[in-house]
């Protein structure tokens, strides 16, 4: 179904309905990763900032839901990756961009969440994932032909390493803080795959002392 039409009508939806449907599905996916699939939908709907009614109007179920936001997120993705290839400046940068605005959209985090409640071989998210795939491929590629990316590093170097960055760190860290030391981490990993002898960019976000994370530590009972 087309984000552009309402599900009861098919008749163009409104701007409002339109920024509220993807509101909740931006909502959903931060739910997910935090709280996993089963996550409350009334919990959703409130963060976004409508009713129950309205979520369930644009999405009748949970596993319409679910599967929305799955789709929604490799779309973003795969857009986020054509962006950086046309931004640039350069293929190393492009890589770097694309990373880092993935990291941003959490797609590496909520798909793992939700993989046993959405079936990703259907027809619309399989040609998404492929849509996703390629683009990645290109960005690796052309980093490797400019010999700007270390040549032992692979199509799955890139996708695991977004996956292992993009969970919540546990303890009571804000959402806030993990985000910026998720990128943070991206730009010391990114360092390591440029070629030897290469210029190293500087970190961003903030470096954090052991006296730090024990502040951040979980309660005990």
């Amino acid at each position: 179904m087309s984000a552009k039409q309402r599900p009861d009508t098919g008749r163009p939806a409104r701007a409002d309905a339109r920024r509220n449907r993807q509101q909740l599905l931006d909502v959903a996916r931060d739910v997910f990763v935090e709280r996993g699939a089963n996550a409350p939908l009334d919990q959703i709907a409130k963060r976004a900032g409508v009713g129950i009614g309205t979520l369930y109007r644009h999405f009748a179920d949970r596993e319409t839901l679910t599967r929305a936001v799955v789709l929604d997120a490799l779309l973003q993705s795969a857009d986020a990756g054509e962006r950086a290839l046309a931004q640039g400046p350069d293929a190393f940068g492009s890589l770097t961009t694309y990373m880092h605005a993935v990291l941003d959209l959490r797609v590496a985090a909520v798909i793992p969440v939700l993989l046993e409640q959405v079936e990703l071989d259907d027809e619309e998210l399989t040609a998404a994932r492929e849509r996703g795939a390629r683009v990645l491929q290109r960005i690796v590629d052309s980093a490797h032909a400019d010999d700007c990316l270390n040549s032992e590093v692979t199509f799955g170097d890139v996708g695991l390493m977004l996956i292992r960055l993009s969970r919540p760190l546990p303890g009571r860290i804000a959402p806030e803080l993990n985000a910026e030391l998720a990128h943070r981490h991206l730009d010391l990993l990114i360092n390591g795959l440029r070629p030897a002898g290469a210029e190293q960019a500087s970190l961003g976000g903030p470096g954090l002392s052991l006296g730090d994370l024990r502040e951040f530590a979980p309660e005990s009972d």
